[in-house]
């Protein structure tokens, strides 16, 4: 039987960096759930891959058909952006292992949705001083930078992943991504083929 490996953690802790490593390892063979998004989409990052750019009417009628999983509405300096997790038929855990990108409250909802026994969460701890650096840097490097909107996700992440947050949804699987993503994503998959 199949599981689904969440990855989560705060803005700029390498989570896009160390999924993709994942994705390209053969030895733990993960397929990949793509998340849904209203969000513009960023430089370098391609359609189906990161994430599935749609626009708000096409949100709306997956909500009426009852395909979204989980749904989080971010109120940004730009607008509401909407990131959502759909039952789009490409979930076939009698033959594949997955791997998802998240938060504690859309881990919670997938768990409840797929099993406890079939969903496990990965977190990824950076300090907060490298996160805002990465952060930075990243913003900096865009067509369009959005500083507003970087500072504005660092502060609600230490909300939304709060010790009481992590503790309260049995998030325990911790790995340190300070330094170096490869590294990381060694003992993740050191984890996950365990």
């Amino acid at each position: 039987m199949g599981k689904i490996y969440c990855i989560m953690g705060k803005s700029s802790s390498g989570k896009d960096t160390i999924f993709k490593i994942l994705l390209g390892r053969k030895d733990v063979n993960l397929k990949t759930i793509v998340s849904y998004t209203t969000r513009p989409i960023r430089s370098l990052e391609k359609p189906g891959d990161e994430y599935n750019f749609v626009t708000i009417e096409e949100k709306d009628r997956l909500l009426a058909e009852g395909k979204v999983i989980e749904i989080r509405e971010y109120n940004t300096v730009h607008g509401p952006w909407f990131y959502f997790t759909v039952d789009d038929g490409s979930v076939d855990l009698a033959n594949n292992d997955y791997l998802i990108i998240g938060t504690v409250e859309s881990f919670v909802k997938i768990r409840d949705y797929y099993g406890e026994d079939k969903v496990l969460p990965i977190y990824i701890e950076v300090d907060d001083g490298i996160r805002l650096s990465r952060a930075l840097e990243r913003e900096r490097s865009q067509e369009h930078p959005k500083y507003e909107e970087m500072c504005r996700r660092f502060l609600a992440d230490q909300k939304d992943f709060s010790e009481e947050n992590l503790k309260k949804a049995g998030i325990t699987n911790v790995f340190n991504n300070n330094n170096d993503s490869v590294i990381t994503s060694d003992n993740i998959a050191a984890f996950i083929n365990k």
